[in-house]
């Protein structure tokens, strides 16, 4: 991906903010500026969408609710029915339910890469990449 140099007008308490997300995250200045930058325009886009941490990293997830990758997987598993995908998650709300689905719209090269690397896990590579985890 290219990036671009430019110049922007912040104020000292966001500063100070973004140098703190910097040093607990251990990336740069810039490089948690960008990050921060593309998850609050992809909470824009889908609104619903939050970005949590984990084990395997950050990750979209519903608003007080389960990772987007999760419903997309239940919902492909259903044969892509929006039916299917309801009465599997009847205590999640429609509006919810739609943003998984409209945040998977926009980015599936990224849920799709999550799915892939589920798909990939086994027992001995759970107990590999986590050692310290229950065996499954």
């Amino acid at each position: 991906m290219a990036t671009k140099a430019k110049g922007i007008r912040i104020s000292d308490e966001l500063d100070h903010a973004i140098t703190r997300e910097s040093a607990v995250r251990g990336k740069s200045w810039s490089a948690i500026t960008a990050e921060l930058l593309e998850e609050a325009i992809r909470m824009r886009r889908v609104p619903g969408i939050v970005f949590v941490d984990g084990a395997t990293g950050r990750r979209a997830a519903l608003a007080g609710g389960l990772d987007v990758w999760e419903i997309i997987a239940t919902w492909r598993e259903g044969g892509r029915s929006y039916e299917d995908l309801r009465r599997n998650y009847p205590w999640l709300t429609e509006t919810q339910l739609r943003a998984a689905l409209a945040y998977y719209e926009l980015y599936p090269s990224e849920i799709d890469a999550r799915l892939e690397r589920e798909a990939q896990l086994t027992p001995e590579r759970v107990r590999q990449e986590f050692p310290g985890s229950p065996t499954l």
